[in-house]
């Protein structure tokens, strides 16, 4: 079963990174996720200031600003899919990243299969 690993810093260094790890803790867990055979995709978000947030009102106009402007002191980092037996192995995977250290977090969904 398919699920996405969504990445959320609560703090952010200043290089735009997650600031409670390092560039090298992410290429091991990369490199182990690939070698367990469990990849099916993952990126990294460029940084938030990048963000743009489009909203259509009933009107159908939409409205463009700068920023995700979220009610939430998180930030979206970036995201794994795998593909793993069951929900217990994708939480185990998910507490092995590290954004889930500290006051990051590691969001686990299955992915929808609406061919099934």
């Amino acid at each position: 079963m398919k699920y996405m690993l969504l990445i959320n810093a609560g703090a952010i260094a200043e290089d735009g990174g997650a600031a409670e790890c390092t560039v090298e803790d992410w290429m091991v867990y990369d490199k182990e996720v690939r070698e367990a055979g469990i990849w099916v995709s993952g990126e990294s978000l460029a940084d938030l200031v990048t963000a743009t947030t489009v909203r259509v009102g009933q009107d159908g106009r939409r409205a463009v600003t700068d920023g995700p402007f979220a009610e939430t002191r998180e930030v979206l980092g970036g995201f794994y899919v795998i593909d793993v037996p069951d929900l217990d192995v994708a939480l185990d995977w998910a507490a092995r990243c590290p954004g889930a250290r500290g006051s990051g977090s590691v969001v686990v969904r299955p992915i929808a299969d609406f061919g099934a």
